[in-house]
C-alpha cells in the first residue's frame, strides 16, 4: 500500500548530491524562498502570520522581510553566509528567516532553552557572522572573545548591552535582487545531538525543504484556507518545516503562540478557527484534560498531525468522540529527513495505531540487519531512509556524514519493521536517546556534562517512563564522596544544558555502575532497578 496522489502530480527519478538517485516531484519550487514568492504572487492578501494582536498578510510579511533583508545586506551578509537565530515563536523569527532565504544566506536556528556553552559551540562551528537573539536571553550569550567570526548582534524584543536593536536592521532601501541558489545548496543548518556529545549540524538543502513542504501539502490536503497553529518551537524541524514553510506552500496562515499551554491553546484555536497543527501526543492529552474542552468550538479543526511518540488508543478514541471531523495523522521523521518520512492516512490511525504510517510519496524506507543487508517484510532491523528530503550530510563533519549515510540512505538509528502492506513500525532506538514530550535527548550528552563534576565517578542516563511526557531523564551517578547531593548535580547540569535535558531524578550510588565482562555499561540492569529506585 502506498500514498495515492492526484494523477496529475508527476514523480520521476533524479540524481542529486552526486550519486544519489531518488524519486522527486517534477513540478516544484526552485528553492525555499520561491515557495513563499509563488504564494505571494497568487495570494498576496491572504493572512500569512498571526502573533498576538499582530496580523500580517503575505504582502505585509514580504515587505517586513524585505526591509530586514536590506539591513542584513548592509551588514555584509552575502549568499552562503550563516545567520544565527536565537529566537522563540515570534514574528521576528519568520521575518528574519524569510530575509535570509531571500539573500541566499544560511539560517542557523537555535533553541531558546540552550545554555551558553551550547550556544557558543553552535555559533562557532557554523561560522555565523550575524546573530539575531531574544533580548531576554542576552545573559546567555557567549563572550565576544569566544566568537571571533561573529561580527554583528541584533536584539529583538528590547535592548541589550553589546547588541544593536533589531529595528536598526529595517531599511527603507530596496533589498538586493532575490537570490537564485542551486537547489542542492544549504538553506538551513539545524543542530541535532550527536553520539559524541557534540551536536551535529544537519544541512537542510533547498531541495529537501521543497519536497518536505510538498509532502505535507499533498498528504494532509492543505490549501489557502487552512490555518495552522504553531505550538511547538519554530527553531525545531517540525515548527520550521511542517508548520511555517508548509503554510507558505499551501498559502495558508500560521498562528504563533510563544509556548504551548493547554488552557490557552483551546480558546485560541477556537478564536482563530484552527484547521491544522502538528504536536506530540502529550499535548493532545493535556488538551483533553482541560475541564472546559467541550466549551470551545473546534469544528474547523480537521488535521491533527502528531509524532515523536505513539498516540495512545484511549487518546485516539477520546478525540474521535469529541472531534469526529478531526483526522489524526502520525508523521515519522527527523531533522535529517527534513521532517516527514512516513505519514498515516487519517482513516487508518485507529486501526494501525502501532504504526507510524506509509512512506511519503518520494520517500524510500528499508529495514537492514547489522551487516547492512535488507531483511524481509515483517522482520526487525534498523530503518534506513532515502529520498529528496534526506539531507546531504552534516556541516563541517565528514566523519559523521560518512558514518551515518550509505548511498543516499540515512541510518536512522531506530529499530523497526515494515509489514507486507507497507506500514512502518518503530520499536526502539539503537542509540540511547530519550524522548521527553517530543524533545530528543541523547544520554551521552548529559553524561558528558556530569563527567566534568569533580564529585562524579561515572554516570548513566536512562529514560524513566512518564504517563504524560512519555519519558523523563533519570541519572544514575556513582559519586566519589557521599556528601554530593542531587540538588548540587541538578544545578551543575542546569547551567550547562537546556532545561529539558537536565535530569529530574537521580539515583546516587557509592559503588561503581554495573558492567559486563567486557566492561560495557549495563543500562538494562539500571532500567530494571528503576521501580525500586
Amino acid at each position: 500500500m502506498v500514498w495515492r496522489l492526484d494523477e496529475t502530480i508527476a514523480i520521476r527519478n533524479e540524481a542529486h548530491f552526486g550519486d544519489r538517485v531518488m524519486r522527486c516531484f517534477v513540478e516544484r519550487a526552485a528553492h525555499s524562498y520561491d515557495i513563499f514568492a509563488r504564494t505571494l504572487a497568487q495570494y498576496p492578501d491572504n493572512e500569512a502570520l498571526v502573533a498576538g494582536d499582530v496580523r500580517l498578510t503575505y504582502r505585509q510579511l514580504a515587505a517586513a522581510s524585505d526591509a530586514i533583508a536590506a539591513g542584513l545586506a548592509a551588514a555584509g551578509v552575502k549568499p552562503g553566509d550563516r545567520v544565527g537565530m536565537l529566537l522563540g515563536n515570534r514574528i521576528e523569527f519568520v521575518s528574519t528567516l524569510l530575509a535570509c532565504l531571500r539573500l541566499g544566506a544560511v539560517c542557523v536556528p537555535l533553541g531558546t532553552r540552550l545554555q551558553t556553552p551550547e550556544i557558543a559551540y553552535i555559533l562557532d562551528h557554523a561560522g555565523a557572522s550575524v546573530l539575531v537573539h531574544e533580548a531576554e536571553l542576552a545573559a546567555r550569550l557567549p563572550a565576544a572573545a569566544d566568537l571571533p567570526k561573529l561580527h554583528h548582534q541584533y536584539s529583538a524584543g528590547g535592548s541589550s548591552a553589546g547588541s544593536q536593536d533589531f529595528d536598526s536592521l529595517r531599511r527603507a532601501a530596496a533589498p538586493p535582487a532575490i537570490a537564485t541558489p542551486d537547489e542542492e545548496d544549504t538553506a538551513v543548518i539545524l543542530y541535532t545531538s550527536g553520539t559524541t556529545g557534540r551536536p551535529k549540524g544537519a544541512m537542510l538543502a533547498h531541495v529537501n525543504i521543497v519536497h518536505s513542504a510538498l509532502h505535507f501539502q499533498y498528504c494532509m490536503g492543505l490549501g489557502p484556507d487552512d490555518r495552522s497553529l504553531l505550538a511547538v518551537p519554530a527553531s525545531h524541524v517540525t515548527g520550521l518545516i511542517a508548520i511555517i514553510v508548509t503554510a507558505w506552500q499551501g498559502g495558508g496562515a500560521v498562528i504563533m503562540v510563544p509556548e504551548f499551554k493547554a488552557r490557552d491553546f483551546l480558546p485560541l484555536a477556537a478564536k482563530e478557527k484552527l484547521t491544522h497543527t502538528i504536536m506530540v501526543p502529550a499535548m493532545y492529552n493535556l488538551c483533553l484534560l482541560q475541564p472546559d474542552f467541550d466549551r470551545h468550538d473546534l469544528s474547523r479543526w480537521r488535521v491533527g498531525g502528531y509524532g515523536g511518540a505513539p498516540m495512545p488508543q484511549a487518546t485516539i478514541a477520546a478525540l474521535a468522540q469529541k472531534l469526529p471531523q478531526l483526522g489524526l495523522m502520525n508523521a515519522y521523521g527527523a531533522t535529517e529527513t527534513t521532517s516527514p518520512t512516513t505519514m498515516m492516512p487519517p482513516a487508518m490511525s485507529a486501526t494501525h495505531s502501532d504504526s507510524v504510517g506509509l512512506e511519503a510519496p518520494c520517500a524510500e524506507v528499508i529495514v537492514v540487519d547489522a551487516d547492512g543487508r535488507e531483511v524481509p517484510p515483517g522482520e526487525t532491523g534498523e530503518l534506513w531512509i532515502r529520498g529528496p528530503m534526506v539531507v546531504p550530510g552534516y556541516w563541517e563533519n565528514a566523519d559523521a556524514t560518512r558514518q551515518n549515510f550509505t548511498a543516499g540512505f540515512w541510518h536512522s538509528g531506530d529499530i523497526g519493521s515494515i509489514d507486507a502492506d507497507g506500514f512502518v513500525r518503530v520499536f526502539d532506538r539503537v542509540k540511547d536517546m530519550i524522548n521527553r514530550g517530543g524533545y530528543k535527548i541523547f544520554s551521552v550528552e548529559v553524561e558528558n556534562v556530569l563527567s566534568h563534576h569533580p564529585g562524579v565517578l561515572e554516570s548513566a542516563i536512562i529514560a524513566r517512563p512518564c504517563p504524560v511526557l512519555g519519558e523523563r531523564v533519570h541519572a544514575f551517578v556513582a559519586r566519589k564522596d557521599a556528601s554530593l547531593t542531587e540538588a548540587t548535580l541538578k544545578n551543575f547540569c542546569a547551567s550547562r544544558l537546556a532545561d529539558y535535558k537536565v535530569p529530574e531524578t537521580f539515583t546516587l550510588l557509592d559503588e561503581p555502575l554495573p558492567r559486563n565482562a567486557n566492561g560495557k555499561l549495563l543500562k538494562r540492569v539500571l532500567r530494571d532497578s528503576l521501580p525500586a529506585a
